[in-house]
């Protein structure tokens, strides 16, 4: 089965626009018409309020940037029995008073049920806990609390912005917890880049969580810190953009190859760029077999990592020119160009929000499938991940465990997606599962 490459609107801002415009037949079309005219993606309409003989709906608008905002408005403009009431921006809208916040599950309504949560009976559950601590994980929140621990010097598509700049991530990563698997995740800000302070830091709040979530944190500090969480810690540690981005990236693979009749163990691999996400893949890459994992990257001591993981440092034009597969995620738009493709190659580059080529133009030059970093997106791992390492008492994270992931994913993949949706909730129940079962395997 021959697979095409997912193409997306490659919008960078999104913009709602309030209309006013007659209520009779054809208005909405010639709004619709002049819209697309002026280059505008139309993605969701609503009426939102309606008069005696108008209707005023919201447009959402999919646009490439503020000067081609402007050139729409003023666009807008030359319709007649139309008016732009105004333009709302849905993202900050979204995001103000912030996207989390902690509520109590318990009701308290009466002197009898405070009793219960509160004084005199509260002391009754801390005995228990004294006497034996893993009564934690049952009567406190302990067991199902995350923290998702970030110093800000690594945020997705923007680099080093600082812890505080890069909250709106980490409660979108909390909010995807709570909806997807069910687990409270805390954000924790340290506005600290020395590897010993993180450590030290995230030891100290440690026995609040039932798991730590490594987030944003650039390399080469990142390896070394969850490392040494890892050795120091009796709970898992994760660095999200290294292993949950493996995870998917992995599943990913299987699927294509598996589709396409391709022994990814086989292959020749190759991995353009060997930060956190890079030096992630490479490794499960490896644990999964695959015999061949070539790999470049500008720092030397990536490369060299790279070599102590059991691959091979190679320059960018053997890699385009050897390997089988390959995954770029360098955060250079535009590093490779359609004449570096080889046929029958698969491209995933990974960048965002601007990918090392767009999937179109790797597949005119004959590229077998090629993706870009909105399909693979490590959203689909690290919920399930951690729901299942929770869920049997994990110590720490292991490559069984994450291969299960991989897997679980895999298996989960339908028609002629590469991966599943991110909001198919079977499908994180499925690699919690998956995890939890190789966390059972593990200890027998």
């Amino acid at each position: 089965m021959v697979m095409t490459s997912l193409v997306r609107p490659e919008a960078k801002i999104l913009r709602t626009f309030r209309v006013r415009v007659m209520d009779k037949p054809g208005y909405l079309g010639k709004i619709a018409t002049r819209l697309g005219e002026l280059g505008a993606n139309i993605g969701e309409i609503h009426i939102v309020a309606q008069g005696p003989d108008f209707l005023v709906r919201d447009i959402t608008l999919y646009l490439d940037d503020e000067k081609h905002l402007q050139a729409v408005v003023e666009g807008f403009k030359t319709l007649s029995n139309a008016s732009l009431e105004g333009v709302i921006d849905p993202v900050e809208q979204a995001h103000e008073g912030g996207k989390i916040g902690i509520k109590s599950k318990a009701p308290l309504t009466s002197i009898a049920e405070m009793g219960k949560i509160y004084t005199p009976g509260v002391a009754q559950i801390c005995k228990l806990i004294q006497k034996d601590i893993t009564t934690s994980r049952t009567y406190t929140c302990i067991g199902n609390s995350v923290a998702v621990v970030t110093n800000g010097t690594a945020v997705l598509g923007l680099g080093n912005i600082g812890a505080v700049a890069g909250m709106p991530v980490m409660e979108g990563k909390s909010v995807l917890y709570e909806q997807l698997v069910g687990i409270s995740a805390i954000p924790i800000l340290m506005d600290n880049t020395d590897v010993e302070s993180v450590v030290a830091t995230v030891k100290a709040i440690a026995p609040t969580f039932g798991a730590i979530h490594l987030e944003d944190i650039a390399a080469p500090e990142c390896f070394e810190i969850e490392r040494r969480l890892q050795e120091e810690l009796s709970i898992p540690v994760l660095h999200d953009d290294q292993h949950a981005t493996a995870v998917v990236v992995l599943a990913a693979l299987m699927t294509i190859t598996q589709r396409n009749g391709v022994d990814l163990t086989a292959s020749k691999v190759g991995i353009i760029g060997l930060g956190a996400a890079g030096s992630g893949i490479a490794q499960l890459l490896l644990c999964y077999g695959v015999k061949q994992v070539l790999g470049t990257d500008i720092r030397e001591n990536a490369m060299n990592r790279l070599a102590s993981l059991g691959g091979m440092p190679v320059p960018l034009a053997q890699i385009m020119s050897d390997c089988d597969v390959v995954v770029a995620t360098t955060g250079k738009p535009g590093l490779i160009t359609p004449e570096m493709v080889r046929p029958g190659q698969v491209i995933l580059a990974l960048s965002n929000p601007d990918p090392e080529i767009k999937p179109e133009e790797a597949m005119k030059r004959g590229a077998l499938f090629a993706a870009d970093g909105r399909t693979i997106n490590n959203a689909l791992s690290f919920p399930g991940l951690f729901r299942g390492a929770l869920r049997a008492h994990a110590t720490h994270f292991t490559d069984a465990m994450k291969l299960a992931a991989a897997h679980a994913i895999c298996g989960q993949t339908k028609m002629d997606n590469i991966v599943p949706s991110i909001l198919d909730r079977e499908v994180h129940e499925s690699v919690s599962n998956a995890v939890a079962k190789a966390v059972y395997l593990g200890q027998n």
